[in-house]
């Protein structure tokens, strides 16, 4: 079965809950959608509210704060949001990328600490965070352990790969990047497991192709950070379940026979989407949502991912909050009823950041110059 790039879109717009918004809880909506982007504070609220109907951010606030969603450094060795049943299963499945992106990193080097060594310093701070700590506290620790000039490199380390959770500090939301408390999880084994036919990556696999597929073993390494040698042996495990569809390119595209694939041609109403939304970054070929002549515009060099406009389920532009509303500057025209459904969205968003942060992602504002729509609109 061929499917098109516009059917590929659908399809993932579908799954997460970005065609129509769902009236799922807020934990079990967190869930449907695998791992929500948490870099940024607001980020996992912003995708939520462009996916759950009526979404309260009082919600999450108490699922994070009761651990029912956790955040945690965990794909792409970034912060996100996942449902406490999916979290120790995600975070062995991306243990050795984890670990790999800081043991060998030239900053690292003067902890003076083998793996060995590294796990042995791991677990005796984890037994320390069995209760929330700050992260003074655990540096604290950890100078006590190895002395002032080796505490800081293993703590460069350990703050990425050890299983620990992010304890909520707020306000506005739930985190704040100047106060952070953390605490250990429990996991199904701290260890990064050899590659082969781990039941971890054959579990995130399986969640991937449910929130982000049909999608190629490419695309799912890609959005774990996973090398084929642990790809490979997962796709196999899960090779009867799968069907295996064609798209635009050579590889094959893997697919749960019963997941959603709506025809191409399905309505998908404007969104906002936050900071580094998933959506644009779940796949090695991005063009079922983003453009590629956008890319760079929305995708900058650094890796930030910038507040994307979408209309008929592509990204046609970005947009930024600011005191008196939302402005968008869009890269291509934009017709007359979706410019109105922009507008809805756009009074909505700025109702929904008013009590915690209007301006929202300020910080980040120095993109906005440098971009290259002609096209700028107050929408709201």
């Amino acid at each position: 079965m061929d499917v098109s790039p516009a059917a590929l879109g659908r399809a993932t717009l579908a799954r997460q809950h970005l065609l129509g918004r769902s009236d799922l809880p807020v934990p079990e909506a967190v869930r449907a959608v695998a791992a929500v982007q948490a870099q940024e504070p607001a980020a996992p609220y912003l995708a939520l509210w462009n996916r759950v109907a009526g979404f309260d951010p009082a919600d999450l606030d108490d699922a994070f704060a009761t651990g029912t969603v956790v955040r945690s450094t965990l794909v792409r060795v970034t912060l996100h949001a996942v449902h406490a049943d999916d979290w120790a299963s995600f975070h062995r499945a991306v243990t050795d990328p984890l670990r790999g992106s800081r043991l060998y990193d030239r900053r690292f080097a003067p902890a003076e600490l083998t793996p060995a060594e590294v796990n042995d310093v791991r677990d005796a701070l984890l037994a320390f965070a069995a209760e929330p700590r700050t992260q003074d506290e655990l540096t604290a620790e950890l100078t006590r352990m190895l002395g002032a000039e080796r505490a800081p490199a293993a703590w460069f380390a350990l703050r990425t790969f050890a299983p620990l959770h992010h304890v909520p500090t707020g306000p506005p939301w739930s985190y704040t990047p100047t106060r952070r408390r953390y605490r250990a999880g429990a996991t199904t084994g701290a260890d990064a497991s050899p590659p082969g036919d781990d039941p971890a990556v054959v579990h995130l696999l399986r969640r991937y192709l449910e929130a982000f597929g049909p999608a190629s073993e490419a695309d799912f390494g890609r959005f774990a950070l996973l090398r084929r040698p642990f790809t490979g042996p997962a796709v196999e495990a899960l090779r009867d379940e799968l069907v295996v569809l064609s798209g635009k390119g050579p590889r094959a595209l893997l697919d749960l026979p019963d997941a959603p694939r709506p025809p191409a041609d399905t309505p998908a109403p404007p969104r906002l989407l936050g900071m580094w939304d998933s959506v644009l970054l779940a796949h090695a070929d991005r063009t079922r949502v983003l453009p590629e002549e956008h890319r760079t515009h929305v995708i900058r060099r650094n890796g930030d991912t910038l507040p994307a406009v979408l209309v008929g389920g592509r990204v046609v532009g970005v947009w930024r909050a600011t005191v008196d509303g939302v402005d968008a500057a869009l890269f291509e025209p934009v017709g007359r009823a979706d410019l109105d459904g922009l507008e809805a969205e756009a009074a909505a968003l700025r109702t929904f950041l008013a009590d915690r942060e209007p301006a929202v992602f300020s910080r980040y504002r120095r993109w906005w110059e440098q971009l290259p729509a002609d096209d700028v609109r107050h929408l709201a």
